[in-house]
């Protein structure tokens, strides 16, 4: 999920953890604590494209840093600030919930984390939220923000912290429960429509959970499809995208590219380029799939180019269209079942 949202979820965390004991400041160590699995992006720089896709969500995301990285921070923030009111075991709590309600949302999104690394690189995720949802921040934030103004003896602050904490969970919840209903009506369509599917993930659109796509594989390539618990029927037009696989065979042998085919979890097209060859990611599919556009720009993309030296460079493409009013309005027109 985006920062805002973990420094919420964190703060909210400390709050149901210690706030009792330190007030307003156990949101404050909340809202640091929630932060810290994601400052392995600062590795960055140092890293390839394909280095960092591996990297990022990895050690610092897994439950082995819950509980080393948990007694770490505890221990040094024990040992630096000298809490009067907390001792070890209150900040060990503190730091271990915040990484693992950090990692487990970030589960829910399209990304995904490494739960169980070093074990296994392979990035577990569930796709029933957007990796940025005001439905489920701003409720929450303006909870927190509530309880700023509340001494730590009210007992409001603590029924008021945890109704957040109900509300949002319950919103996840929500999510499995629709996308479960969205992927059987895309296997039903699917059906009807005489195509056969090896296998399909069902993911939430941005900013909400009420539009849903799917990206079906089939033995010729990916059908793509939408479909918004407002729509007037169950009617549902796919596209399909051919795989090409048979373009990336020069290159399969490179390290770096089994990377990017483990990292989609297979879920990719090929296109040709001059220089090259054109990876998509179809996990995130196009961004503006939903209006129909087969000539849409994929979220996330990769060239693969070999060099001279016989070697192959690899480059991440993020496409970002510019949204404007009449974007904003098709979009929340076709979330509200306009087709």
């Amino acid at each position: 999920m985006d920062s805002l949202t973990q420094i919420v979820l964190g703060a909210a965390t400390a709050e149901a953890t210690i706030g009792h004991k330190i007030g307003n400041k156990a949101l404050l160590l909340g809202a640091i604590a929630g932060t810290i699995p994601d400052l392995d992006v600062f590795a960055s720089p140092f890293l390839s494209d394909v280095g960092e896709l591996i990297f990022h969500r990895s050690f610092s995301h897994s439950l082995v840093f819950v509980l080393f990285g948990g007694w770490l921070f505890a221990y040094a923030s024990w040992k630096i600030f000298k809490w009067k009111k907390l001792d070890f075991r209150d900040l060990f709590l503190v730091f271990s919930l915040c990484f693992l309600t950090h990692i487990l949302l970030d589960t829910c999104t399209t990304w995904g984390t490494q739960l169980l690394w070093p074990f296994t690189t392979y990035g577990y995720a569930l796709y029933n939220v957007s990796v940025v949802d005001p439905f489920y921040t701003v409720p929450f934030l303006l909870i927190l923000i509530i309880l700023l103004f509340l001494k730590k003896e009210n007992p409001w602050r603590i029924r008021l912290n945890w109704f957040g904490i109900i509300l949002s969970t319950s919103y996840l919840c929500t999510g499995l429960f629709l996308q479960s209903k969205a992927s059987s009506i895309f296997k039903e369509q699917l059906e009807k429509q005489g195509i056969q599917i090896e296998k399909m993930i069902t993911k939430t659109t941005p900013f909400n959970i009420i539009l849903w796509s799917c990206s079906a594989k089939t033995s010729e390539g990916y059908y793509t499809g939408f479909y918004s618990f407002f729509d007037r029927d169950n009617q549902i037009d796919f596209a399909f995208e051919p795989t090409n696989t048979e373009l990336l065979k020069p290159y399969l042998k490179n390290s770096e590219v089994q990377t990017l085919i483990k990292v989609t979890k297979g879920y990719y097209s090929i296109e040709t380029m001059d220089d090259g060859i054109l990876m998509n990611d179809l996990r995130f599919g196009k961004f503006n799939g939903w209006q129909g556009n087969e000539k849409g720009e994929y979220v996330f993309k990769y060239t693969i180019k070999p060099l001279d030296n016989g070697s192959i460079n690899i480059k991440q493409i993020s496409y970002r269209k510019p949204v404007d009013k009449t974007y904003v309005k098709a979009y929340i027109d076709r979330i509200s079942g306009v087709k």
